[in-house]
């Protein structure tokens, strides 16, 4: 057994043994179902697997971290970045029982975020959606999100943030945040306090950091304004937020990389020389210097620049005794480059570096509603979604000289070649209707379903032999089913089953039906079928003054999945096109657990136990990929998260393990890379009535604390059947100990 598989079964030992005790001091005290200073929830009266985070657990996070890193403590989640805060944008992965980022729906204030994926079509990420020190509460259903959740991508579960509200009191939070690798980051809040004509805060967020590797920053500027009025029974709120963010990338490694030039590795910014001289001798641009597997060890440089506004109007009505409706206007524009200084295209003066951008833009607007009403033991709600999507997105290349080098922090101008330039709009709409009706005082039954239809318009600007046309993923009927079952005032039992479906992406780039010819489009178009998956789950949950638990078993039967594979033989032509290749299984035990050790110590643990495998092989160029039976990749078996925490009123802090098994990258698991332990530690003081200041603090904050070398994301350049050689350059290294230290006011 190795030490990591020690270190898990001794602390699910532990649990278990604590869990036990709890139950037995406290089986007495049934009615009571509060547990005080609750931060991680269970979901308690839910038909369905849910676990949520108070604003507690953002609060006390190291200032910058991104929700999704507080998030990955629950159970399920597969969190990978390969910056220690977990903003690195294009190193982030979130995945849940198997499910990737983008099979998943994420939303803030009930405002779509799209799947949050890298050169997002539809959304933006949620470090740029909102500061995360205004991050008021997160909620994570691993299974089935709600019917009405506006989302056109949530095969598997749904993550939903909702913003902090503004204070009752005018005040100012001024937060300053200095760290390893010159970390700087200001964070300054301006509340208004209660008035006639309602509350507000403005808040400013300005974070730069170098690179842990290389050479670079990776700096953002935030403004978040939100407004909120009650009046009677009612309640408006509006948000507008606005993100900078200019990052420069870490290169992309494969295992024979690391191996061969270290785990530090990394571009060559700002050397422009070096990655001339580099292309030259490698990338097959000399005459008797042929191209080696050399020419993408490094290249000169990579980055993600990205300008997003965000802004949401919602109305909570209370129409009559038992009727409410809450809707929510939204609008998102978003201008977006992804820069790459490729040595496989010349620039004009023939200099053998180019830069090649991917460019985004998104115009998007659209309204969310649900209408409540309660009828005799009924609760019937109707939800709607619909979202106009104007998004642009082009392949261009810019000229570089040794005179001239464009900036990778600034969007450049003046392409001397355009590839292609598509102009997509995606139209959705969706329909949901639900009954949640008590059967009797304590058995619960819910039961609804949603219509959902997504249609895409792809017209090809510039280019040629690419589509320009339209697909549509449509389905009436996607039901859903829950029980609840109150076994006494602290137990319960659940169970849901839930059909979804992922619509097809509108973009020219991803697992998309537009990234092929115009006759591979045509192949597909009437024969493509949207994934679709249905999951099962059913499970207990208890709830006490000394802890709270839950464990869930699930199954999920995914259809239909998408890859994309060339069909027949490509030397005659044929292309790569979108193709749906068999089925996923997945089953899986989920537990959580949260102890009351003493008055200030809090002990929190999660486990996922899970096996997921794909159901057929493929056919890929006339040939047969066995991947029947093998490992979904990404997927570990097995994920342990424990969190020991203290908070006595000034002193607070938490020391947290986080252990993954090995992950394959490969269809045929013929390579993945080892499990990992991270350990991470955050504490601080804070003292009230300072003078002026109403409140400060204090805060120390280490991630991994044992300084581990490992590699984190995996599939960053998508994954492959095989890599017995261990060449397939497509994961991140982590990033070794960071130390942070905040120092905050309130004014």
């Amino acid at each position: 057994m190795t030490p990591q598989h020690s270190i898990t079964v001794l602390a699910c030992a532990l649990a278990l043994a604590f869990s036990t005790q709890a139950f037995a001091q406290t089986q007495d005290n049934a009615d009571v179902t509060s547990l005080d200073r609750v931060t991680v929830s269970i979901g308690r009266g839910q038909m369905r697997s849910v676990q949520g985070l108070s604003r507690a657990e953002f609060d006390n996070a190291i200032s910058g971290t991104s929700p999704l890193a507080t998030v990955s403590r629950l159970p399920g989640v597969n969190f990978q970045s390969a910056d220690p805060l977990g903003n690195y944008e294009w190193s982030t992965r979130f995945t849940v029982r198997s499910f990737s980022q983008n099979q998943l729906g994420f939303t803030l204030d009930d405002v779509p975020l799209g799947d949050m994926s890298y050169g997002n079509m539809n959304g933006l990420h949620i470090s740029r959606a909102i500061s995360s020190e205004n991050v008021s509460r997160a909620f994570l259903s691993q299974g089935a999100g709600s019917l009405e959740t506006a989302s056109s991508s949530n095969l598997g579960g749904t993550l939903q943030f909702y913003s902090a509200d503004p204070s009752d009191r005018f005040g100012l939070d001024a937060r300053q945040t200095v760290g390893s690798d010159k970390n700087r980051r200001t964070y300054l809040r301006l509340d208004s306090g209660v008035t006639d004509l309602g509350q507000f805060y403005v808040s400013y967020t300005n974070q730069n950091a170098d690179k842990w590797k290389g050479e670079g920053e990776q700096r953002q500027e935030q403004w978040n304004l939100k407004y909120v009025k009650k009046f009677g029974d009612n309640r408006v709120s509006a948000f507008l937020n606005t993100s900078n963010r200019r990052e420069i990338d870490y290169q992309d490694m494969s295992l024979e990389m690391i191996n061969r030039l270290g785990s530090n590795w990394d571009n060559f910014y700002p050397n422009f020389s070096a990655a001339v001289n580099a292309s030259n001798a490698y990338c097959g641009n000399v005459a008797g210097k042929p191209y080696t597997a050399q020419c993408d060890d490094a290249y000169y440089a990579g980055s993600g620049l990205r300008k997003d506004q965000l802004g949401g109007v919602t109305l909570d009505a209370k129409l009559a005794d038992k009727l409410s409706l809450k809707t929510t206007a939204y609008y998102h524009h978003n201008e977006g480059r992804g820069l790459w200084y490729t040595p496989y295209t010349a620039s004009p003066d023939g200099t053998p570096v180019a830069l090649r951008t991917t460019e985004y833009g998104i115009k998007r607007g659209g309204i969310v509603a649900s209408l409540d009403y309660e009828f005799e033991q009924h609760q019937i709600k109707l939800g709607f979604w619909h979202e106009n999507n104007d998004f642009d997105q082009a392949r261009r290349f810019y000229a570089t000289s040794l005179a001239a080098v464009p900036s990778p922090y600034e969007f450049p101008s003046n392409p001397f070649y355009t590839q292609w330039q598509y102009g997509f709009n995606t139209k959705t709409d969706q329909f949901s209707l639900a009954d949640t009706v008590a059967l009797s005082k304590d058995l619960t039954l819910g039961a609804g379903f949603k219509a959902l239809r997504v249609k895409v318009n792809g017209n090809l600007e510039v280019g040629s032999d690419k589509p320009s046309d339209s697909i549509t993923a449509s389905n009436g009927f996607l039901p859903q089913l829950g029980l609840n079952y109150q076994l006494s005032g602290s137990d319960e039992l659940f169970a849901s089953a839930a059909r979804n479906m992922r619509a097809y992406q509108g973009a020219a780039t991803g697992t998309t039906p537009f990234a092929t010819s115009a006759a591979g489009f045509a192949a597909i178009k009437n024969s493509l079928k949207p994934e679709v998956s249905d999951n099962f789950e059913a499970g207990w949950r208890s709830q006490t003054r000394a802890y709270q638990g839950s464990l869930t078993a699930y199954l999920v039967n995914f259809h239909d999945r998408l890859l994309g594979v060339q069909q027949g033989a490509g030397i005659v032509g044929n292309p790569t096109v979108l193709s749906n290749v068999g089925g996923v299984r997945s089953i899986g035990l989920e537990a959580a657990l949260s102890l009351r050790l003493s008055t200030h110590i809090d002990w929190y643990n999660s486990l996922s136990l899970s096996n997921s495998t794909y159901r057929d092989n493929v056919v890929s160029n006339g040939s047969v990929v066995a991947t029947s039976g093998k490992h979904v990749t990404d997927s570990p078996d097995t994920m342990f998260k424990s969190i020991l925490g203290y908070e006595s009123g000034s002193l607070f802090g938490n020391v947290g393990l986080d252990y993954m098994s090995k992950r394959y990258y490969t269809y045929l698991n013929d390579s993945a890379v080892p499990s990992r332990t991270l350990v991470n530690l955050n504490g601080g003081y804070r003292s009230r009535n300072l003078g002026f200041v109403r409140e400060g603090s204090v805060q120390v904050g280490v991630t991994n604390l044992f300084d581990e070398k490992y590699i984190s994301t995996i599939g960053s350049n998508g994954f492959v059947n095989s890599d017995p050689t261990g060449t397939a350059q497509t994961m991140l290294t982590g990033a070794p100990r960071q130390v942070f230290v905040t120092f905050s006011a309130k004014i």
